[in-house]
């Protein structure tokens, strides 16, 4: 398995990247940490880049050291960093920090993949003209019913920032809960609410993991469609995926041809080649 991946924050951004990639020869872990807006307490001195740095590099070591199945090293990871810092946070407050999740392992002869909340993964398989899009879309559901004010109101405006604001409040009531959606957080229950699978190797061609700040170019802007984003990345690499994404949120800045909570985002793809199509 060849990996190749690239990561970048939200341009001119003086925070830290809250997304994190990470590979081995044969395992990827790629996490999309969940910001805390402005304005909003979350009960944690830590923050998502945090969270994401230690729940990342914690799972791609478990990964490469034990076969348990890959929703139990969640679990793990969800543990072992809630206990890294559980006496100084508040970990059951909504808006300790929280991420998606998707880990992607070969071994002798299959692929296991698992993906928890908005990330993607897609597999490209022998045979198929498009490829399998895995993608957890609980949090989309939710979101779906307090979107409207967000949309109407231009990106950068005082009156979508305050939108925005309530539309993460009201979308936070349903996280880890029955009915509403599962992020990775402080609670190693969610790790049971992922989606997981197998692929046999001989079968797969390449697959990719994608932060929902990538996969906007196919999910959010239309501007290409899942095969033709596996081929750019096979061409070009994850990089030119994201100078495409760059530059169509550059050319719409207000968020009036695709209505969005972000201008920008932090944008994250790792591609992973098991033979040439």
């Amino acid at each position: 398995m060849r990996v190749t991946f690239a990561t970048e924050p939200i341009p001119g951004s003086l925070g830290s990247n809250e997304d994190f990639v990470a590979a081995t020869p044969d395992s990827v872990v790629l996490l999309d940490g969940a910001g805390i807006p402005e304005g909003f307490p979350s009960g944690c001195s830590h923050g998502a880049a945090w969270y994401t740095r230690m729940l990342g590099s914690t799972l791609i070591s478990a990964m490469t050291q034990h076969p348990a199945p890959l929703n139990e090293i969640l679990a793990g990871g969800i543990k072992a960093v809630a206990s890294m810092h559980d006496f100084t946070c508040d970990l059951s407050h909504k808006g300790s920090p929280s991420a998606t999740v998707t880990m992607l392992r070969r071994t002798a002869d299959s692929v296991d993949w698992l993906v928890l909340s908005d990330s993607v993964i897609l597999l490209r398989e022998d045979g198929t003209a498009e490829p399998a899009v895995i993608c957890d879309d609980r949090v989309a559901r939710v979101a779906a019913s307090y979107r409207s004010a967000v949309d109407a109101l231009p990106i950068g405006s005082a009156e979508h920032a305050a939108a925005h604001r309530a539309f993460v409040a009201n979308v936070r009531e349903h996280r880890n809960r029955e009915g509403g959606f599962w992020v990775a957080s402080a609670d190693p229950r969610a790790a049971d609410q992922a989606l997981t699978g197998t692929v046999p190797v001989d079968r797969l061609q390449a697959a990719a993991l994608l932060s929902d700040g990538a996969s906007r170019l196919v999910d959010l802007f239309s501007l290409a469609t899942w095969p033709q984003l596996m081929d750019l990345l096979h061409r070009e690499g994850p990089r030119a995926l994201i100078r495409r994404v760059r530059a169509a949120e550059r050319s719409d800045p207000q968020g009036r041809r695709w209505p969005r909570a972000k201008a920008f985002d932090d944008a994250t793809a790792a591609y992973c080649l098991f033979r040439d199509p």
